[in-house]
């Protein structure tokens, strides 16, 4: 068994592009350089071209912007054109050459391999991060009066790049066949990212010139940084909408698809939506508790806060619902990380509350601060416990307590409160012993309130997480070992039905050999069927034409 037979046997990742199931190519493998000396000529290879195609993009841009310039003082220098001819003319004929080179190897154990998808995704990631963000700052910068012809260059060069790549992709003979689905799902991501910012600044500019009078913007017309941010908005959400609707990202489930969904739509979303409300919440208690300020200051960040909740709810809403379609551990997952912003707001409110009321009674002066840190406090815990209250529903019996993600997310509370704890602890330790041998001004109070107020926060959690993690095991009886750890499947088609009942039915993990000869899919219930008395940690299984499955033990 070599190291191209394990590389390229590996389970592909499934998708779509456009509506297209992508599948493994029938075709038999050509002759190609096996075993440890192809994977690592393959990653060399795609490292050496990436690293020329950027050369040469970025003598292009170069080049580019000199084309576009316009100031005489840089037409009239020639000394600034020798590096961008030296990436043109050396990088990029060498990048063409090598790509040449490799695109012709690329039917056989190349395009299976990982290295081919992680250089495609990288490819089409930079290409289209550098695209979008230099193409949308020309037009803000258009609209702010300004203009920098070598900007220009740099999105045009990138727009080539990514069109050109993005045509391998789609490729009906040279395309990945693995790793297949990270490109749309990353641009997907991107897109929403810069269409949330533009759209939360779009709002704050408004709020800020409906409600504030900026100093800073006298001079400047209000609607100018409005406009601005609509534009990347718009661009932003160009781009989200063509990875999400057009190649199919609403529609993949599983893998990398799930993840990137919890973690941006939900989790990154709920954390905007819930850090902008606690913003505003705080702001309006100190506008009724704690006005020492001017209106212009104590309303300054009323306007982020407003925008923020406002679109981090809504993308938060959208894509909660786009979860609860998917398979039973994304929703589960999705409910954990809400959960899990929610216990951080919460833990922290708490701790700022505990440093606040150590404040009052450290030194007459700090009065003023212990108050508005205690608002601030209750505007995060305000905001923080009920959203962990209802992700996490306390007092319901938990169906989903022997459940992966809870379990997961019931570890990482337990990993980050020690993280946590610990660091405080020494925080506390230091300033006590600091004020033993050195003195100085201010109480050992007021040395240690901050990190005090943390630790006692921490300390909450870790002990009501571990009384439910206890609670739990109590409740769910220990899984029975199993001794099947691993399963090589020797499968022709598209196996991936087949991996993920075996997967189900005996958790182990699962790798694919994939069949030359044209053989059809293996029928997952015929072999899951085969596997259910295997008592062997390693199994090689081979399905054959007439439905009959063989089950062959490894060694270690």
């Amino acid at each position: 068994m070599s190291g191209a037979d394990v590389e390229s046997s590996e389970i592909r990742d499934g998708g779509s592009r456009g509506g297209a199931s992508v599948a493994p190519a029938a075709t038999p493998l050509r002759d190609a350089p096996r075993g440890a000396q192809g994977t690592v000529r393959r990653i060399i290879v795609f490292t050496i071209l990436f690293v020329l195609v950027c050369i040469a993009a970025s003598g292009v841009a170069g080049l580019l912007g000199r084309l576009f310039e316009t100031r005489p003082e840089f037409i009239e220098s020639s000394a600034s054109l020798a590096l961008p001819l030296a990436y043109t003319l050396i990088g990029g004929p060498l990048a063409v050459l090598l790509w040449w080179f490799q695109w012709r190897r690329l039917d056989g154990p190349d395009r299976e391999s990982v290295a081919w998808g992680l250089y495609l995704s990288a490819a089409l990631t930079v290409a289209l991060i550098m695209f979008v963000t230099t193409g949308l700052a020309v037009i803000t910068d258009l609209i702010g009066g300004r203009w920098f012809p070598t900007t220009l260059g740099t999105a045009i060069a990138w727009l080539l790049v990514w069109v050109a790549h993005r045509l391998m992709w789609a490729s009906a003979h040279r395309s990945p066949l693995r790793l297949t689905t990270v490109p749309v799902v990353l641009g997907a991501a991107y897109g929403l990212a810069v269409a949330a910012s533009g759209a939360i600044n779009a709002l704050k500019a408004v709020f800020d010139a409906a409600v504030i009078t900026s100093p800073w913007s006298i001079g400047v017309p209000w609607w100018q940084p409005a406009l601005q941010a609509i534009v990347w908005t718009v661009g932003g959400t160009l781009v989200w909408v063509w990875h999400w609707h057009r190649d199919g990202t609403r529609r993949l489930s599983g893998g990398f698809a799930d993840v990137a969904l919890v973690l941006t739509g939900v989790l990154a979303a709920a954390a905007v939506a819930l850090g902008g409300l606690g913003t505003a919440l705080y702001v309006g208690l100190r506008a009724a508790f704690d006005r020492d300020e001017s209106w212009h200051q104590l309303l300054s960040p009323l306007g982020l806060g407003v925008a923020a909740a406002g679109v981090g709810a809504v993308i938060w809403r959208y894509h909660r619902g786009v979860a609860t379609e998917r398979r039973d551990a994304t929703r589960n997952a999705a409910r954990m990380v809400e959960a899990g912003v929610g216990l951080i707001g919460a833990a922290s409110g708490i701790g700022v509350i505990v440093n606040a009321l150590l404040a009052s009674f450290a030194a007459p002066l700090s009065g003023s601060d212990a108050r508005t840190l205690l608002l601030g406090g209750i505007a995060s815990l305000a905001v923080g416990a009920p959203v962990w209250w209802w992700a996490w529903r306390p007092r319901q019996a938990s169906a989903d307590a022997g459940s992966t993600g809870r379990r997961v997310y019931l570890i990482a509370v337990f990993g980050v409160s020690a993280v946590v704890a610990i660091v405080a602890l020494l925080i506390v330790g230091y300033r006590i012993f600091e004020f033993a041998l050195e003195g100085g001004n201010g109480g050992v109070v007021e040395r240690i309130r901050a990190p005090f107020g943390l630790l006692l926060a921490t300390a909450l959690v870790a002990a009501y997480h571990f009384a439910v993690w206890r609670r739990d095991r109590e409740a769910v009886p220990a899984a029975p070992t199993r001794t099947l750890a691993r399963v090589v499947l020797v499968a022709g088609g598209d196996g991936t039905p087949t991996v993920q009942a075996v997967r189900d039915a005996t958790g182990a993990s699962v790798t694919v050999w994939g069949r030359a000869d044209g053989a059809a899919a293996p029928d997952p219930q015929a072999v899951t069927a085969a596997l259910a008395a295997v008592e062997w940690p390693r199994v090689l299984v081979i399905p054959a034409a007439d439905g009959t499955v063989q089950v062959i033990p490894l060694t270690d």
